[in-house]
């Protein structure tokens, strides 16, 4: 299978992504492990990308559309992955279709897990406190939601239309959820 995680901060998709990736036998692939790995290796794609990190900016999507692509054509990959944490942005889905295409495949699911707000600010101040980041307070996760809320809408929509999206409740016992997200894809 072939999947995307959609999901604003703190929904669970990384734990999830991990569960159902192993059930399935395909690697679960995060954009954040990509740009780790290559800088951490040094590669042409890292070190570029390690000069927008180290001035604080986000990194073109030409350069995270390479990482992608550089990952998906890995053996592990082949007969499927689970994207967590790309596409974010139309241009990235264009990118992606493009990829998929040039080998003659296509997304089988789009798995959307919706989160309250409220227990979103919750999960994620606790893990502030947990981790000690003082970044994530109330009103910063709050905004944070806002932001995923109007860059993500596009991307939900699209999915939508293309019939691949699924949207599943991301609230309550993580195993419950993981039962969820099954179903879905099975459905």
């Amino acid at each position: 299978m072939r999947l995307i995680f959609l999901g604003p901060p703190g929904a669970g998709k990384g734990t999830q992504a991990k569960r159902v990736a192993e059930r399935l036998g395909i690697p679960a692939i995060s954009t954040g492990d990509i740009f780790r790995s290559n800088v951490s290796s040094g590669t042409e794609l890292g070190v570029l990308a390690q000069q927008y990190m180290d001035k604080g900016e986000y990194v073109p999507d030409s350069v995270t559309n390479d990482m992608v692509r550089a990952r998906l054509a890995e053996p592990d990959a082949a007969q499927g992955f689970l994207l967590d944490g790309y596409p974010r942005t139309t241009d990235q889905v264009d990118a992606l279709d493009g990829m998929l295409q040039e080998r003659g495949r296509a997304l089988d699911a789009v798995i959307e897990l919706t989160v309250d707000t409220d227990e979103i600010v919750r999960r994620l101040v606790r893990r502030a406190e947990l981790e000690g980041r003082a970044d994530d307070t109330e009103g910063v996760v709050r905004r944070r939601m806002e932001v995923y809320g109007e860059q993500t809408a596009p991307l939900t929509a699209l999915y939508a239309a293309h019939g691949v999206l699924r949207t599943v409740d991301g609230m309550g016992p993580v195993d419950e959820v993981s039962d969820r997200i099954v179903k879905a894809l099975e459905g």
